[in-house]
């Protein structure tokens, strides 16, 4: 019969508050209680989890069962140690790991992990927070300064046209002309984020992810592959749809670009408890991901593919990107990318009030 998901000692809902992940073990190595963080950073509910063994819900657990039989026999009272542990289908986590030995009640060992890389990804955000508003004001600026002169440009260029007889010379100043149009449309872009209001509303996130999906398969019909990995129970929220339709289309559409139009995209939704966007706590947050089976980012460009005019493909305007980010910060939230030759992810966190 299943177990109940509230834990077995009272006191140990406390434990659902910390950030960290924590995971309470009787002798036999079976759960007694897991927090939040932990079913967040394991992918596995409470219910379960409790009453089976905690190392059999990795490849190898071999580890877990070490630090379990060092604490029966008292050999520590506390000990810190790096484990990898890996769930099936899933990629290894290298995880700081405290072990406190229990007397008994409510378990016989507790096991707190940290991941390694969590500071270091919380310095990076705000490290790239602070590059990349710093370079879409200059952008915006620079676009601003360009704008003015650029119709002048293309006023003389007409009046002097209009003066020629050589229809030659007229060739060069049709050439100014449509130059200053492809340089007007591009300025136009680099203001567009800040010059359209935000339509506020309430948003079902897997319409957004189905309104990408159906744009992308009619414009690669042959060849790319678009599956779905979705969390039902997400609930709605407040935002601007058209922006994040937006957003997730730039993404998933430079994925497609990259690989050709030929390979898998993975669109993946699913919550997040106790996260930190943009330096402040939030209980619950949206954790949205494109993950794709391509090339990969260029190593060169690994940390500027958000800045405006960054581009790693041959004829990519270098905007998609940092739109996205863009309207991903408007809405409160962050987005960052883990590339490796033959899988791209890129992850947004909305938070939830």
């Amino acid at each position: 019969m299943a177990q109940q998901a509230k834990p077995a000692v009272p006191m140990l809902a406390g434990l659902d508050l910390l950030a960290s992940a924590v995971v309470v073990l009787d002798a036999q190595g079976n759960t007694v209680y897991l927090n939040q963080a932990a079913e967040q950073l394991f992918e596995v509910s409470q219910r379960i989890a409790v009453g089976h063994s905690f190392a059999r819900l990795f490849t190898d657990g071999s580890a877990v069962d070490t630090l379990l039989l060092e604490g029966l026999a008292r050999s520590f009272e506390e000990k810190r140690t790096d484990l990898t542990l890996e769930r099936p289908g899933r990629e290894p986590q290298t995880l700081l790991t405290m072990a406190v030995v229990l007397n008994g009640a409510p378990g016989a060992l507790l096991l707190e992990f940290r991941e390694h890389d969590k500071r270091w990804r919380v310095d990076r955000e705000e490290r790239l927070l602070d590059s990349a508003q710093a370079n879409r004001e200059l952008v915006r600026n620079l676009a601003h300064e360009i704008k003015n002169p650029l119709g002048g440009i293309r006023g003389a260029a007409q009046l002097l046209e209009s003066e020629l007889n050589s229809p030659a010379l007229r060739e060069y100043t049709q050439v100014i002309i449509k130059e200053a149009d492809r340089l007007q449309i591009l300025v136009d872009r680099l203001l567009a984020p800040h010059r359209r209001p935000r339509i506020m509303g309430d948003v079902n996130i897997h319409e957004v992810f189905e309104r990408v999906r159906s744009v992308l398969l009619a414009e690669f019909p042959q060849g790319l592959e678009i599956r779905r990995d979705y969390d039902a129970s997400l609930p709605e929220f407040r935002g601007d749809k058209e922006q994040l339709i937006q957003t997730v289309l730039n993404l998933a559409r430079n994925a497609a670009q990259a690989m050709n139009g030929r390979g898998e995209i993975l669109l993946k939704t699913r919550i997040t408890r106790q996260a930190t966007i943009a330096k402040r706590r939030w209980k619950l947050a949206l954790d949205l991901h494109v993950i794709d089976n391509g090339p990969g980012v260029p190593e060169e460009i690994k940390d500027r593919i958000f800045f405006p005019l960054v581009s790693g493909r041959d004829g990519g305007s270098g905007l998609g990107l940092s739109l996205a980010q863009t309207f991903v910060q408007q809405h409160g939230g962050s987005i960052e990318c883990e590339s490796r030759p033959g899988r791209t992810d890129f992850r947004i966190l909305l938070p939830l009030p």
